[in-house]
């Protein structure tokens, strides 16, 4: 069997924007032959813990394949490319991923980001696994995580259980939340129930008065479709308006589920919300090996939710390399598509050849437990 250096761990510099080019990558590879791939994700900037988390699972991924001796005997090197969750840097990424000789990327995971690059890729011949949850991103590459049309019906099912008469939307700008407050405000409408839109601003550090003025529509419910920083901020303030009176249910969409967001909102006022999301690896029977090599590999570090899924997306890339006996665009991404019952760390996998998309995804309600921990809900 064939050994093969793990490359990851000799890139400490993550190809950050903000520094000149030269330090963006390190060409070190070791062997012409080696493949290269890139993982994109906010490594920097607010969403740090998730992007760490994906470049953690794509690493677990890369060393225990080059440790079986490679993909069609050659070592894989994985890139970590951080876009900062920022689509005006989109682009710019895309390009320097080309330049170090990426035949595939793991990424990227905002669909913002998504929406400008994802097309740059497939136009370069780079095969995308990405993450991007928007349906304006159906067909650029595959991906294993929940699309909006996936994530969506299960939240409106749950919050027209509670019967409310009118439910306040939070939502900021980005193209995955925007998104998902259309779906939800058109879903409650359809029931008879009153929706009103409440702009968030991203990047603040306090949300009080966007949550008073929420509160101030009288909703049974206030939905809360952001990212999990602003989310972590505004289940606090939600709280502090309970304890004087003004309380309503908080439901939090699937871009808060991240351990941070306990962190910022505490674990009580965490408790008072439940959220759309993914079971934690730890509750995925089919992740138990995963969670033990993450910690064994990353000093006793949880795993989180999306390394997992970009765990999965480098053991399906690395096996439809293997099965297509190349890693041209075509033949991967064909072999991609064919997938079938894949038995992953997220549960069995099947791809749509038309889509791309995965329709099987394990899509839940969750709650927060007196652990902080996220637990799927009865």
């Amino acid at each position: 069997m064939l050994q093969f250096p793990v490359r990851t761990a000799l890139m400490p510099a993550l190809f950050a924007l903000t520094l000149p080019l030269a330090g963006c990558f390190e060409k070190k590879h070791s062997s012409p032959a080696a493949i290269v791939i890139a993982l994109e994700a906010p490594l920097t900037g607010a969403q740090t813990s998730n992007g760490q988390d994906m470049l953690r699972g794509v690493q677990l991924a890369v060393e225990e394949v080059n440790r079986a001796g490679g993909v069609l005997g050659r070592p894989v090197v994985l890139v970590p490319a951080d876009d900062r969750a920022d689509p005006t840097q989109a682009l710019a990424v895309a390009a320097r991923v080309k330049q170090e000789g990426a035949v595939a990327v793991i990424g990227p995971y905002n669909s913002g980001v998504g929406l400008v690059n994802l097309p740059q890729y497939t136009r370069d011949g780079i095969v995308p696994v990405h993450l991007t949850s928007s349906d304006d991103t159906t067909g650029q590459g595959v991906t294993v995580q929940p699309k909006n049309s996936q994530i969506s019906p299960p939240e409106i099912a749950y919050i027209a259980a509670l019967q409310p008469t009118t439910v306040a939307v939070l939502v900021d700008p980005s193209a995955y939340t925007s998104s998902m407050a259309q779906r939800m405000e058109a879903g409650l409408m359809a029931r008879g129930i009153t929706a009103i839109r409440v702009a968030v601003t991203p990047g603040r550090a306090d949300y009080t008065d966007v949550v008073r003025q929420s509160l101030d529509l009288q909703p049974q419910v206030v939905y809360v479709s952001t990212y999990f920083p602003e989310g972590g901020l505004i289940a606090k303030a939600l709280a502090t308006e309970a304890a004087g009176g003004r309380n309503a249910a908080c439901f939090m969409g699937l871009a808060n589920q991240d351990p941070d967001f306990v962190a910022t909102a505490g674990i009580a006022d965490s408790r008072r919300c439940v959220f759309s999301g993914v079971p934690e690896p730890d509750q995925m029977p089919s992740a138990t090996n995963y969670a033990a090599a993450y910690r064994a590999r990353f000093s006793g570090t949880n795993p989180g939710v999306w390394g997992t899924f970009t765990y999965d997306s480098a053991k399906l890339l690395f096996r439809a390399m293997t099965e297509a006996r190349t890693t041209s665009f075509e033949p991967v991404l064909g072999q991609l598509r064919a997938t079938t019952n894949y038995l992953g760390a997220t549960g069995p996998i099947t791809i749509d050849p038309q889509t791309g998309n995965r329709p099987n995804v394990p899509v839940r309600i969750l709650g927060v437990n007196a652990s902080g921990n996220f637990v799927v809900l009865p």
